[in-house]
C-alpha cells in the first residue's frame, strides 16, 4: 500500500492557546515517527486564529529534533511571502541539521488575506504570478555554487533538499510536470479540480534529474475512533471551522458538536460535504473501505493525511487508528 503521511495545521482549539497547539504538534510528531508515518510536514498560514506554524521553519526545526527517521517539511512554505534565497538558507540549515530528513514544498498562494499578506512587508515585485521565476531561483540555489556565481546560498548550496511543488488548481500541476518536481495536490480542503490536475501531471511530467516518473501526493482528511459516529463527532469541529471560515470569520478549533451536520441549513451543509468531499470519517473498518476506494480512483503515490480534532488525544488515537488502516490495506509500503 502507499505510504501515509501528516499534514499538521498546529491546530489552536478554543480552550488553549498556540503555547499548548505546539506543544501538541511535537508530541504528535514523535508518535507518528514510532508509527512509521512517511512525512510530517507543517503548512504556513498568517493572522489565523486557530493555527500555529506560521513560523513554519522554525516549527519544522523543533518537529525534526524531537523526532528520529520521520521525514520533516513544510506543506507548504508560501514563496510570495519570502525571497528565495531565505527560504534556499533556511531550508539548506535545516538539512544540515538533518540530513536527508528535509522536504520543501512550495505554494503560490500567500496563506493569508490581502491585509497581512502587505504586512509580511513583500516588495511589489513578490507576486503569484512570478511563482515559477521564484522556483527555479530556489532549485538553483540548491546546486552546487558555479565558479563566480555572485550569490549563493550558505547553507544551502550542494544540499539536496527535495522539492515539492502544492497546489489546488492546473497551475501547480502544469508547473510540477514542466520541472519533473513531486506534486501535493491541496484535496484535503480543495478538493474540486483533483482529478484534472493529477492527470494533466501525469500526462505532461517530463523526466527531469529529480524524478524519472511522477510521483503525485493528495490531502485527505481522517477521522478514525472506536465507533462512526464517535469519529463524526470528532471531525465535526474541522466542519464548524470550514464553515466559519467561508463566512469570513475564522477562529479557533471549536468544541465537537453531536450530530452537527443535521443542525445545518441547506447552504452550510453544501459548503461542508464540497469542502471535505476527500475524507474518511468512523471507524477502522469504515475508514479502511472509504481510503481503498480514494486510492484506487485518484491512482496517487502517496496520501498526506489531516486531522484537526479538538481533542488532541482523540487526534493522536485517530493516528494511530490509521497505521492500522495502512498495516490491513493490500500490499507492501513503496519505497
Amino acid at each position: 500500500m502507499i505510504p501515509f503521511s501528516i499534514l499538521d495545521l498546529a491546530p489552536i482549539t478554543e480552550d488553549a492557546d498556540a503555547v499548548k497547539a505546539l506543544a501538541n504538534t511535537v508530541d504528535l510528531a514523535r508518535r507518528a515517527d514510532e508509527l512509521g508515518y512517511r512525512r510530517y510536514w507543517l503548512a504556513e498560514h498568517h493572522n489565523m486564529p486557530g493555527i500555529a506554524s506560521a513560523a513554519t521553519a522554525v516549527v519544522i526545526g523543533q518537529v525534526a529534533a524531537h523526532t528520529r527517521t520521520i521525514r520533516v517539511g513544510a506543506g507548504g512554505i508560501m514563496l510570495p511571502n519570502h525571497s528565495p534565497l531565505v527560504i534556499a538558507e533556511q531550508f539548506g540549515t535545516l538539512d544540515a541539521f538533518f540530513p536527508g530528513r528535509i522536504d520543501l514544498g512550495l505554494g503560490r498562494a500567500p496563506g493569508t488575506d490581502q491585509t497581512t499578506a502587505r504586512a509580511l512587508r513583500r516588495d511589489s515585485a513578490s507576486h503569484p504570478d512570478r511563482f515559477p521565476d521564484d522556483v527555479a531561483e530556489i532549485l538553483a540555489l540548491f546546486d552546487p555554487p558555479e565558479p563566480g556565481q555572485a550569490v549563493r546560498a550558505i547553507p544551502g548550496a550542494g544540499r539536496k533538499v527535495p522539492v515539492w511543488i502544492l497546489g489546488s488548481s492546473l497551475f501547480g500541476a502544469q508547473l510540477a510536470a514542466a520541472l519533473g518536481l513531486p506534486y501535493a495536490f491541496a484535496s484535503h480542503f480543495a478538493p474540486g479540480e483533483l482529478m484534472r490536475a493529477l492527470e494533466h501531471y501525469r500526462r505532461h511530467f517530463r523526466p527531469s534529474r529529480f524524478l524519472d516518473r511522477p510521483y503525485a501526493m493528495a490531502g485527505f482528511n481522517a477521522y478514525v475512533a472506536q465507533t462512526d459516529a464517535e469519529a463524526r463527532f470528532h471531525a465535526s469541529s474541522m466542519e464548524q471551522a470550514f464553515v466559519a471560515l467561508r463566512q469570513g470569520r475564522p477562529g479557533p478549533i471549536p468544541a465537537p458538536i453531536e450530530g452537527y451536520r443535521q443542525r445545518l441549513g441547506r447552504l452550510e451543509r453544501s459548503v461542508v460535504e464540497q469542502t471535505m468531499a476527500c475524507s474518511a470519517i468512523g471507524s477502522v473498518d469504515t475508514v479502511k473501505a472509504e481510503i481503498g476506494a480514494f486510492v484506487e480512483r485518484a491512482g496517487v503515490d502517496e496520501l498526506m493525511v489531516t486531522n484537526s480534532s479538538f481533542d488532541h488525544a482523540a487526534r493522536v488515537r485517530s493516528f494511530e487508528l490509521l497505521a492500522e488502516v495502512r498495516e490491513q490495506l493490500d500490499g507492501p509500503a513503496r519505497e
